[in-house]
């Protein structure tokens, strides 16, 4: 969802079909950028993310990687430039195909699951008291995502870091 917020932003249309994903390349600020939704699923979007570093020549440095997390509370984000995957499969398919957990992410909180089953929690609508924060989230994520960019990972953890 924060892919699609800095795509409509900055006029960048994510319609090619490449490396497993929709993807489309623009400037955001004074920066050229690509930007990708893996459409694998989501514990194997190690293989989109890495066949797009190797066939596009990107360093792992200057890619941000954006996710959910249930483990951050409703509307918080989060945005470091290594860490661990946690329990997100999503993280942990892109540090193994990758071969390390360093590159940048920005975790979107989504809350924990009221039961065991995350997977229905994490593909379900949200409810409408929960949307409006979602929103706020996700704007906020791709206001962090655009200062990564501008102005480096420091500044921007420093501005948008709950």
């Amino acid at each position: 969802m924060v892919v699609r917020i800095l795509a409509r932003r900055h006029r960048i249309r994510l319609w090619r079909r490449r490396f497993r994903a929709a993807c489309g390349k623009g400037r955001v600020g004074d920066r050229d950028v690509w930007l990708f939704i893996p459409r694998t699923y989501m514990n194997l979007s190690g293989h989109s993310v890495t066949a797009a570093i190797d066939n596009l020549g990107l360093n792992l440095n200057r890619v941000l990687v954006i996710s959910d997390d249930v483990d951050l509370p409703l509307g918080k984000i989060r945005l470091r430039t290594k860490g661990s995957a946690g329990g997100h499969k999503g993280l942990r398919s892109i540090a193994e195909e990758t071969g390390t957990e360093e590159f940048a992410r920005l975790r979107v909180g989504i809350g924990a699951p009221a039961e065991d089953d995350a997977a229905a929690y994490v593909l379900s609508p949200f409810e409408p008291p929960e949307k409006e924060i979602v929103d706020a989230a996700l704007r906020r994520a791709a206001n962090a995502a655009e200062a990564w960019l501008a102005e480096g990972a420091a500044r921007a953890m420093t501005a948008f870091n709950d």
